[in-house]
């Protein structure tokens, strides 16, 4: 079964378009949540997910956390003094052609959000316990680029959070021991 997982789909590492998002756990009273965005329809990549704030890198950044710190001003305005960054996931490869540095980072209430209306459809948090709890983490496959693939998905609510972004969940999940990691990764569209 491991081996029905698969991380890169067969694009080049050189290929690959460097990426960087914000995995941010927001530190709320009763229990940490963590901030995920569903962009909006129209966009060309990952259109309508639910994802973590990021995107490309820039000519600009100087790194990952430069690059995720970025993004994420731009697409939901959450600023960067109420982030602090406690380190990075592994980089995550998706299918349709990124390279991820995942930045985890505490976000610090309060703050004030102004989404990006061209890019995200909405902002939401969701328990962090709930993101980790591996009983949470489905897996499912479709079609895709000619192949049966497998991919992680967790719907919470009417949020169906899948491919990349449930993949960098599971990771940190994973990384805490609550699980057992797949050696191959997973597929992420």
């Amino acid at each position: 079964m491991a081996s029905d997982f698969v991380e890169e789909d067969g694009v080049g590492r050189q290929t690959l378009t460097p990426a960087a998002v914000l995995f941010p756990i927001v530190r709320r009273p009763q229990r940490p949540t963590v901030l995920l965005t569903q962009r909006t329809a129209h966009l060309r990549d990952h259109a309508g997910q639910i994802s973590f704030p990021g995107g490309r890198v820039e000519a600009e950044d100087l790194s990952p956390v430069h690059t995720a710190l970025r993004e994420t001003e731009e697409e939901i305005g959450l600023p960067r003094e109420r982030v602090d960054i406690l380190g990075f996931l592994p980089e995550y490869r998706t299918g349709t052609g990124f390279r991820v540095t995942p930045v985890v980072a505490l976000v610090e209430p309060p703050f004030e959000l102004h989404p990006d209306p061209f890019e995200v459809a909405e902002v939401f948090e969701v328990p962090l316990d709930f993101l980790l709890d591996p009983a949470n983490h489905q897996q499912q496959e479709m079609h895709y680029r000619g192949a049966m693939r497998r991919y992680y998905a967790m719907p919470y609510g009417d949020y169906f959070i899948w491919g990349a972004t449930a993949g960098m969940i599971r990771s940190l999940s994973e990384r805490l021991g609550l699980h057992a990691s797949v050696p191959c990764g997973i597929v992420a569209l």
